[in-house]
Formats: structure tokens, C-alpha cells, sequence
């Protein structure tokens, strides 16, 4: 399997967004590999709310790796980034798919702590507000959330499923051909 890292530009937050593409089994595809955070206080988990073309969703504090970063170092800038909060992760959540028009979208959720707001830091462009909703208001708004992967994370979340971090082994291959 051969794989280009080919780099369009991330409108939504102003930054390069990295989408690998290549060749699978002969399908060609994007793979879109995503983080996010699954913080949960007081019986309620802490939710972004953000502009997508016009529509307000809801989502996990979520986003992409980036090139040269862990996957815990990219959930844990993610969170930052959306809502202002230190995220420590404590566990893996699980590992989600979906199959869409545009590629394979693949995302890693983190279950963990977050601290308090950082009132000098403004949050990502695109991010209307954060915070934390409980899981009836989370289901009441399905029709806004960004994907699937929302409600899935919750119920897994819910039911109690969750991996050590060190499930997780992460290689830096600098130099490797």
C-alpha cells in the first residue's frame, strides 16, 4: 500500500488541513483521521457548538492530526484549541467509522479530565460557544449533530467502554523510507 500526503487548505480553522490519500485493496480513497474529547462533569459532557456552512451543529471538542503528532497530542490541542480547556486524556474511548462519499473517515475518542476556561484565549474560528450538555439535551438535538460519531461516542461512553492509553504505541518514523 502506497500512501501521499497530499495538503489542502483547512477553511474552517485557517491552518492545512492533512488528508492522506492512496490506494487500497485498488480503491482509491481519503482517509480523514480525527481526534476528539469525551469530558464528562456532573453527569454532562462538555460540547462544542460551530458554524458549518450556515448550520449550527454540535460535536465533541474534535479535529484533525496533524503531520508529526501523536494522537493524544492532537486530541489534547484540539480541546484547547475549541474550548479553551487543558484536556488530560485518561483512557481510550473507541475507534470509529464511516465510510462517505468524499473518503474513510476515521476517528480516535479520548476519555479524560479538562480544566477551567482560559478567559485570555479565544476559541478556534467557527466555534460559537462550549459546553457542558447533558446526554437528554445531547439526544434531543441529534438532528444537529456533526456526524454519527457524536451519539456513538456518548453511548459508548455511557455504557462504559473504555481502553488504557497504552493501548495506544505511537512510532515517529523521521527519516524512514
Amino acid at each position: 500500500m502506497s500512501a501521499n500526503n497530499d495538503e489542502a487548505g483547512d477553511r474552517r480553522k485557517g491552518r492545512r488541513e492533512r488528508v492522506v490519500s492512496g490506494k487500497i485493496c485498488g480503491m482509491s480513497c481519503n482517509s480523514h483521521i480525527t481526534v476528539a474529547a469525551m469530558v464528562e462533569r456532573d453527569g454532562r459532557f462538555l460540547m462544542v457548538e460551530e458554524a458549518i456552512r450556515g448550520e449550527t451543529l454540535i460535536n465533541q471538542p474534535a479535529g484533525h492530526l496533524e503531520p508529526r503528532e501523536s494522537l493524544v497530542e492532537a486530541v489534547v490541542r484540539e480541546t484547547l484549541e475549541e474550548t479553551a480547556r487543558v484536556f488530560e486524556p485518561s483512557g481510550l474511548l473507541g475507534v470509529y467509522q464511516a465510510n462517505q462519499p468524499d473518503g474513510v473517515w476515521l476517528r480516535v475518542a479520548f476519555v479524560g479530565q479538562a480544566g477551567e476556561v482560559d478567559q485570555d484565549r479565544e476559541l478556534d474560528t467557527g466555534i460559537l460557544a462550549a459546553r457542558f450538555m447533558a446526554p437528554a439535551e445531547i439526544e434531543q438535538r441529534r438532528a444537529a449533530h456533526r456526524s454519527p460519531f457524536v451519539a456513538a461516542c456518548v453511548d459508548d461512553y455511557l455504557a462504559g467502554r473504555r481502553l488504557p492509553l497504552d493501548a495506544l504505541r505511537y512510532f515517529d518514523l523521521k527519516g524512514v523510507a
